[in-house]
């Protein structure tokens, strides 16, 4: 029994993603309800009042959970009331998920993240950009995928570490 399709794992990404540094500042890319909503139905999702401040609530517990700062059970709460039942379609059995009222999107992230830590452990991750706040998902065979995207946080650690290196260097020869 499969709970989180592809679009659920594009969800849970794309909302993890919602508060990016851009030119050095935090941005909240659904913080106003309006810009929100607007992204909840962009994503198939319904787009409440409630769902935004709850998919808002999510992506921060989710984050937090994400980065090892909360512990997995906080996310409970978002998936409590959610059930799936069972429907004969054709020659086989189809499943479908009952969510509760106000926190479909919330759910299905939850479920998504779920569906990953079992399947693909670890490689749901925060950018290893000290400066990022976006999160990556490692789809490299060797799982050795660090950044959110090699041209800009990766290009500007590698950048960073040989100014570093060169500074080091030429510092030790004129002493």
């Amino acid at each position: 029994m499969k709970v989180a399709s592809p679009t659920d794992t594009e969800l849970l990404l794309d909302l993890l993603n919602t508060t990016p540094v851009v030119d050095g500042h935090p941005r909240d890319d659904i913080g106003d309800i309006d810009v929100g909503q607007r992204w909840l139905a962009a994503h198939g999702e319904p787009s409440s009042a409630e769902e935004w401040r709850t998919a808002r609530e999510v992506r921060s517990t989710l984050q937090a959970v994400v980065r090892g700062e909360r512990p997995p059970g906080s996310v409970a709460p978002f998936v409590a009331g959610v059930s799936c039942r069972p429907t004969v379609e054709g020659a086989g059995i189809a499943w479908s998920l009952d969510l509760p009222e106000g926190r479909s999107a919330a759910a299905r992230a939850v479920l998504a993240w779920g569906a990953l830590s079992a399947s693909s452990p670890g490689r749901l991750r925060p950018c290893a950009n000290p400066e990022c706040r976006l999160f990556l998902l490692d789809h490299s065979k060797p799982n050795t995928a660090r950044w959110c995207a090699m041209a800009t946080c990766g290009n500007r650690m590698k950048a960073r570490r040989h100014y570093e290196r060169t500074r080091d260097a030429s510092s030790r020869r004129q002493q």
